[in-house]
């Protein structure tokens, strides 16, 4: 069978993890393939007695809520093992069972030392921050492209793992050190905790790339889930304001070891409304009443970081963009319900800069930075949406919505969010071959 890719076409925060649940019993294997716990995804389950459950998931796949699949962690991905562990021990609490998990041998470690460079880097920076969660993840991924890094394998070779360290670290204190002026990092105490996760981990550690090729050609349902957005894309996104990965679906193959020939479908979330973390250009930003509405309806706060979300209207600029940079097949759209009560919603079609009209990404960085949106108003609805299961239910001016954000972005819709549930989803169109 061939592999499905799922991305976000904002900033990420999209609802991929309600996504990934929605498919996950006709799912086989979930695959992270890129980040680490820098981003979260939140699934709301509602269990036999009505009751329903909140799951944040940082580290590890959505896949791992539900029992048929065999969730993993892609070669792509840096590991921090004392998140890994934390969140495998909450669910284990909370009676799922996480046994069937995998991690790649070949993705990277997230060291001490890196979570320390992170944090100092960022203060250093001042006014010019990235707005990174100060977990490492950029440090680590620059270590494995300056080939210094620490793979999962080298945690089963204590002789390898010292001289991984010891070679690292010759450079990285003297930066801790000399430039940012704190305390150097002990390649012993680094090495000891390292290695104190290798008992546990060792079960879980695979071939993953071979193990996926063995699943797809048994006929098996493989999901390729991306950590973060299209615009946090390392080379697609709004660069420099961007994560250490390829977030879009070009790196679902880097980050997993399945060849692009096995994609079949490529599926984007985007969100009703556009929100952002961290630092950068946001055109659509809104710093009113509008604003505090969506992040209040929307409960939009982050679910690694806590921090509370930048708001803002669609933006069909990044939808179209997203779009064409991934190869969207089928497009899910999250969190209508948050609309509800809006006479009208505003929808931005095109960028005026200084004058000009872009109906695309501006190629120029300084040129996106000073975009200016151009909306398009549509009616809005008062109806409470959480009820529909088809798209015939939705009101009038809910459908209208969705029809012209399909046109605009130039792919389908083929399911609707509206609410939190897991069975608060409208689906038009299957999202499995």
């Amino acid at each position: 069978m061939p592999a499905i890719v799922l991305v976000g076409a904002q900033w990420g925060d999209e609802g991929k993890g309600k996504a990934t649940d929605l498919m996950g019993e006709d799912v086989d294997y979930v695959v992270k393939f890129n980040g680490g716990n820098n981003a979260g995804h939140t699934v709301v389950i509602e269990g036999e007695d009505g009751q329903r459950e909140k799951y944040a998931l940082h580290l590890l796949p959505s896949g791992i809520l539900t029992p048929s699949v065999t969730p993993i962690i892609g070669n792509g991905v840096v590991v921090d093992l004392e998140v890994l562990f934390e969140e495998l021990d909450g669910l284990t609490a909370r009676g799922v069972d996480t046994s069937k998990l995998l991690v790649s041998a070949n993705a990277h470690v997230i060291a001490p030392y890196n979570r320390t460079l992170d944090k100092v880097t960022e203060r250093f920076l001042g006014a010019r921050k990235i707005g990174t969660t100060g977990r490492g993840i950029g440090p680590t991924y620059a270590d494995k492209m300056n080939r210094v890094g620490i793979r999962i394998q080298d945690i089963f070779d204590e002789g390898i793992l010292r001289q991984k360290v010891d070679a690292a670290l010759a450079l990285k204190n003297q930066v801790l050190v000399k430039i940012y002026n704190t305390r150097a990092a002990e390649a012993d105490r680094v090495v000891e905790e390292l290695l104190s996760y290798a008992d546990r981990l060792r079960p879980m550690v695979a071939d993953t790339a071979l193990v996926l090729e063995q699943a797809l050609n048994d006929g098996k349902n493989v999901l390729l889930e991306a950590g973060q957005a299209t615009l946090l894309d390392v080379d697609h996104g709004t660069y420099p304001f961007v994560t250490s990965s390829s977030a879009t679906a070009g790196g679902a193959c880097t980050g997993s070891g399945i060849p692009p020939t096995r994609v079949s479908r490529v599926i984007a979330i985007l969100k009703a409304y556009t929100t952002r973390v961290g630092e950068g250009p946001f055109p659509t930003e809104l710093d009113d009443d509008n604003g505090e509405f969506l992040r209040k309806t929307g409960a939009e706060y982050g679910t690694t970081t806590g921090r509370p979300r930048r708001c803002g209207w669609l933006d069909v600029v990044i939808g179209r963009y997203a779009t064409r940079i991934n190869g969207v097949t089928d497009f899910v759209i999250t969190k209508l319900d948050v609309l509800t009560g809006l006479d009208t919603v505003p929808i931005c079609v095109a960028y005026d800069v200084d004058g000009v009209r872009h109906d695309e990404m501006p190629v120029g960085q300084s040129d996106f930075h000073h975009a200016k949106p151009i909306y398009e108003e549509l009616p809005g609805w008062w109806e409470d949406i959480s009820g529909c299961r088809t798209f015939e239910e939705l009101p009038g001016n809910a459908q209208a919505y969705v029809l012209r954000v399909e046109e605009l972005i130039g792919a389908r819709v083929s399911a609707i969010g509206v609410g939190p549930g897991r069975h608060e989803i409208i689906e038009r169109h299957t999202l499995l071959d």
